[in-house]
């Protein structure tokens, strides 16, 4: 009887130390959210966003990394906002609620903002697509950028319309959302200060499909260029309509525009269109070449325009959280702040006091022969 007892307090012993082990080695997982577009007319870049994502997920998670002493995973908490501000606000609610620790997204400016106010409360550190200037002058600490804002973009793009194309004569369409109306509103600030003169501004909605009556509007004022501020799935009918009215004017457009999307919807129509995308082609990011190879890997096709900014947007929250040694939000957003790393984007990716990234650049680029071919880069390294 002594024996059993003395063999039953042995093997009690055992699996306490046992359990012990198994408690040591057990996985944090660290819930982190993501918002986009997953399904409708924008869907697609809501998947390569987030298929940059969870590339950057996958790779932080392979380091087995360790913060405050236990091993940690990201897990993503991921929500379709569908391009709208009304749905964008309640996922960022269910998000809060849910207990993310950080968020990434939302992709659209007219769904980020809204819901930046939401982070902002809680505390929660954002980086999000989002380009309108808006984003970032909210005085909120928790807002960052993965990709130039529309200001630097139109800036950019206004100017080479005028010194680059020589328009003398421009045209200006926008979608009236938070992105294509700020990307227009600096784009037209940018070509009169370079001496065009601004002939026409119009506006359509971001559902809309048949553009004929402000098209012949514009073509009675004969400009050499139109711009339009909006998405692919407008700006590839109205490159279609435009050739149906003989317009001669160059469609021009921003990176919401620059996609395969566009080209396969626009067909012929296409050839001549000029889209500026923020930063270097892929072929000239730092770290262009390992990222094209590891996405075509896991997802069997080339990216598309955001996955990168994407993967280097999560990483550097990721990074923050090890750099402080804390997946707390208000521990990690000063490290999350103060980013210096080098990406596969920039060779020093970083943001100033807003959250602004320091070191973006611009790429014109223009539709030659169903192809998007590169123009000219402004700044970036």
């Amino acid at each position: 009887m002594k024996l059993t007892i003395k063999h039953c307090a042995a093997a009690a012993a055992a699996y306490v130390a046992l359990a012990g082990m198994a408690s040591a080695q057990t996985v944090e997982d660290v819930k982190v959210g993501f918002a986009a577009p997953m399904t409708g007319a924008q869907a697609h870049y809501g998947q390569d966003f987030l298929n940059g994502v969870t590339l950057a997920v996958e790779d932080f998670n392979a380091t087995k990394p360790v913060i405050d002493g236990k091993p940690v995973r990201i897990v993503l908490d991921t929500a379709d906002d569908q391009a709208d501000p009304r749905v964008g606000t309640t996922v960022a609610q269910k998000l809060v609620d849910d207990g993310i620790k950080g968020m990434i997204g939302h992709f659209n400016s007219g769904t980020t903002i809204p819901a930046s106010r939401i982070y902002a409360a809680a505390g929660i550190p954002q980086v999000a697509m989002a380009t309108a200037p808006e984003y970032t002058q909210q005085g909120y600490k928790t807002t960052f950028r993965m990709m130039t804002s529309d200001t630097q973009q139109g800036s950019v793009v206004g100017t080479y319309a005028v010194k680059g194309l020589g328009f003398k004569k421009i045209a200006i369409i926008d979608d009236r959302t938070a992105y294509g109306q700020g990307l227009a509103d600096q784009f037209e600030k940018a070509a009169k200060a370079a001496g065009a003169t601004i002939v026409d501004r119009e506006y359509t909605n971001d559902k809309a499909v048949d553009f004929k009556a402000v098209l012949t509007k514009i073509k009675s004022k004969s400009p050499d260029g139109v711009f339009y501020g909006g998405a692919d799935a407008q700006a590839a009918p109205m490159a279609k309509q435009m050739k149906e009215l003989s317009i001669k004017s160059t469609l021009m457009g921003g990176e919401m525009v620059k996609s395969d999307t566009f080209l396969k919807i626009a067909g012929p129509a296409a050839d001549g269109v000029v889209a500026s995308l923020a930063g270097l082609p892929m072929e000239n990011m730092p770290g262009g070449q390992k990222y094209l190879d590891a996405y075509r890997k896991r997802f069997g096709k080339d990216p598309e325009t955001y996955s990168p900014y994407g993967y280097d947007g999560a990483m550097a929250l990721f990074l923050a959280m090890k750099a402080a040694n804390s997946t707390d939000p208000a521990k990690y957003l000063p490290f999350l702040a103060k980013t210096d790393m080098p990406s596969v984007t920039s060779t020093d990716l970083g943001y100033d006091a807003k959250g602004d990234l320091k070191n973006g650049g611009i790429t014109l680029y223009k539709v030659v022969d169903g192809k998007w071919t590169t123009l000219q880069t402004v700044g970036g390294k």
